[in-house]
Formats: C-alpha cells, sequence, structure tokens
C-alpha cells in the first residue's frame, strides 16, 4: 500500500513541480504529505473516506457511548 501511495504522491506533485534547493523541496513535500495527502485524500482501508472525515465519524460515535453510559 505504501508503494502506490508514494507513487501516487510523486506523479500527482513530485513530478510537476522544479524546487530552487533540496531543503525546499524536501518540506513542501512533507506538506503536502501533512496537510493534504493525508487528510484529504480516500482512503480505501477506512472505507473510503478521508481521514479527517473519518476521525469525525469516530469521535461522534465515541460520544454517544460515553452519553448513553
Amino acid at each position: 500500500m505504501a508503494e502506490s501511495s508514494f507513487a501516487t504522491l510523486k506523479t500527482e506533485f513530485c513530478y510537476r513541480r522544479i524546487w530552487p534547493t533540496r531543503a525546499r523541496a524536501i518540506r513542501d513535500v512533507a506538506a503536502c504529505i501533512e496537510e493534504r495527502y493525508n487528510r484529504r485524500r480516500r482512503q480505501s482501508s477506512i472505507g473510503h473516506v478521508t481521514p479527517v472525515d473519518f476521525e469525525l465519524q469516530y469521535s461522534s460515535q465515541a460520544a454517544e457511548i460515553q452519553l448513553a453510559a
């Protein structure tokens, strides 16, 4: 699964840009992974929802369980 993720990241983000320095490239790729890719991209392992949506669903279910207890 990781190989597919990195291939997509390279295709969608890395191959379309030229960076002035290696440090800037590292910073931009890390920001892309943290801000966009991990949070907005739908993940098949969690039911084809984004990680943000999955966390919101989980936290609302946990809150309902606590209220019921």
